[in-house]
């Protein structure tokens, strides 16, 4: 068995955590390849290519740098929490040993999760968590969402955020967005501080192509940003389309808490 680990730095000092992941690995006789510099994210066919897993350390942040590559390539991931949250991060730390084993042992389920395809002209990006339309400085931007090319509604805000059910617990929570179950399939489009009281979150079907235009008002520029990563920046009359990706995340599950469990636990 091959297994590719995914530290996380900043959340690691001095690899820690990763070193006693990488001798429990390897004291089971499992072949390890391990990214430990941003050289080794970019080499992804050393990092990928035969792996049957990869064991990210980290918070849900750390699983957003594999996902893409993990699901072209149909690789599942175990997340191990080293952050304060972790929704997709199941494992703790504590119980990495006993995740490993389970993992070996083939005593675990495998949770697909929808992701999305943003479009900004000709360029095309890859989405686990959601995809932003803001404002790049202090004005606000006015914004139209629309779904198979009918306008559902417009907002005059800081921006919106058309998040997955996997994002729905990230930016768009923070904003007042919907919390979705991470099983189902749907858009939700959250405003991110509205100047208008009826501005409400939109929730759309999975099967419709969603776009995101930027009308003209106080701001005539705004920025994309995919899975918190500036991509692209817009002007009057420019769209983003949003779209479900035939691609799937495949989480690897212990059954240790469920979705719920964990909300309750970290959020309320």
């Amino acid at each position: 068995m091959k297994v590719t680990v995914i530290p996380n730095p900043t959340k690691d000092k001095d690899y820690i955590q990763t070193k006693r992941l990488s001798e429990i690995l390897l004291k089971r006789g499992v072949e390890t390849v391990c990214a430990v510099s941003s050289e080794d994210m970019s080499d992804s066919d050393r990092l990928f290519e035969n792996a049957d897993a990869v064991i990210v350390l980290g918070g849900d942040g750390t699983i957003l740098c594999a996902a893409e590559e993990c699901a072209a390539r149909s690789i599942p991931i175990m997340g191990i929490n080293l952050g304060r949250v972790g929704f997709m991060t199941e494992t703790e730390q504590d119980d990495m040993e006993q995740a490993v084993d389970a993992l070996l042992g083939g005593r675990y389920r495998l949770e697909e999760r929808m992701m999305m395809r943003v479009t900004v002209g000709a360029a095309e990006y890859i989405a686990l968590n959601d995809c932003v339309v803001a404002k790049p400085d202090a004005q606000m931007i006015k914004t139209a969402v629309f779904a198979d090319g009918e306008q559902v509604t417009e907002y005059i805000a800081d921006g919106v955020i058309i998040a997955t059910p996997t994002g729905s617990t990230g930016y768009s929570l923070s904003a007042g967005g919907p919390v979705a179950d991470p099983s189902t399939e749907m858009f939700l489009a959250t405003p991110i501080c509205a100047h208008t009281l009826k501005a409400r979150p939109a929730v759309l079907a999975p099967e419709k192509k969603v776009s995101v235009r930027l009308l003209d008002g106080a701001n005539s520029r705004a920025e994309v940003t995919v899975d918190g990563i500036v991509r692209e920046s817009l002007t009057v009359g420019d769209e983003v389309i949003i779209q479900k990706h035939v691609l799937k995340l495949k989480l690897i599950k212990f059954g240790q808490q469920s979705f719920y469990d964990i909300l309750t636990a970290k959020l309320l």
